[in-house]
């Protein structure tokens, strides 16, 4: 005879049914925003941006990510139970706990919290605003050094040089959504970039020679390749025209369209902060060593706050 089961033991089965099934989504899905609080001693302590992204594949957790330095990596060993994410980023262990869609957690010697990255779909402009002149080409009026001790930014015969490695510099004004142009000069064996909003670098150093990757010039660095290298050959002046309009970024590197429109899924490393809502300044990579820039003019789309 059929199996009848009472409305009290039908209440009993869905109270113990699990909260996750394999078809539902994990509460990790999704790209992350991370902020990482570290202790060095009792009365110092820093705090760094982090990233990553969450995603299932064959039934497991695949996890990608950014840490303080360095590209978008896979993690290892990664495990869910329920709420609780733990994985291995080489030696570190991350612990991570998801509630209202939001994350807390720890590592070996501090602390993670984490909010969902924004989607950032603007609309594109039907025209750019005013262009503003970020660089006199006489002094550092408009910029800031991120290590004073260390900085090596002078203003000299119209250009703004890095003699050596050390600081790195950014515009004291903040951008939304802007067009940049700026132009620059890399001496073989050279390595820099251009942060935009001071979280996405845009990649420069001495590589004309070799294939487009996303490590090399034009890349935004570890995440988009250029279609090719349009790089001239190192100690030549070379023109770099970025858009970013929400996450969706073009570049021209010397006249070619080396990315075309494509989505930035997240920050970069070294980058400011991962408060990626909001505007952020220009920022230029000088801690790997020497490089000029000159005829630095942004088209902001929103007005400075």
């Amino acid at each position: 005879m059929p199996c009848v089961y009472s409305r009290a033991a039908i209440l009993t089965l869905i109270s113990v049914a699990p909260l996750f099934t394999a078809d539902a989504p994990s509460p990790f899905a999704g790209r992350w925003d991370l902020t990482v609080t570290t202790s060095n001693g009792a009365s110092h302590s820093l705090v760094y941006p982090s990233w990553m992204e969450f995603a299932n594949e064959d039934g497991s957790p695949a996890i990608r990510m950014v840490g303080r330095t360095g590209s978008v990596h896979p993690v290892g060993n990664a495990k869910v139970e329920g709420t609780k994410l733990t994985f291995e980023d080489g030696s570190v262990r991350w612990q991570l706990v998801v509630k209202d869609r939001k994350l807390t957690g720890q590592i070996p010697d501090g602390q993670v919290t984490g909010v969902p990255a924004p989607l950032l779909n603007h609309a594109a402009p039907a025209a750019w605003s005013t262009p503003e002149p970020l660089f006199s080409g006489q002094d550092l009026t408009g910029w800031e050094p991120d290590n004073p001790a260390a900085n090596h930014w002078i203003a000299q015969n119209g250009e703004l040089q890095n003699l050596e490695a050390g600081a790195n510099i950014r515009t004291t004004h903040k951008f939304g959504d802007f067009k940049l142009h700026i132009e620059y000069n890399c001496p073989r064996g050279g390595n820099s970039g251009v942060y935009l909003r001071g979280r996405y670098e845009v990649q420069i150093a001495d590589d004309a020679d070799r294939p487009p990757s996303n490590r090399g010039t034009g890349s935004i660095l570890g995440r988009i390749a250029p279609s090719l290298n349009a790089e001239k050959p190192a100690g030549e002046w070379q023109s770099l025209v970025v858009r970013l309009v929400g996450r969706e970024v073009t570049v021209i590197l010397n006249g070619i369209r080396v990315i075309n429109r494509q989505s930035i899924d997240g920050p970069t490393g070294i980058a400011l902060d991962t408060n990626e809502a909001e505007p952020g300044p220009i920022l230029l990579q000088g801690n790997r060593g020497m490089v000029e820039f000159r005829r630095i003019v942004v088209y902001p789309l929103t007005k400075k706050p």
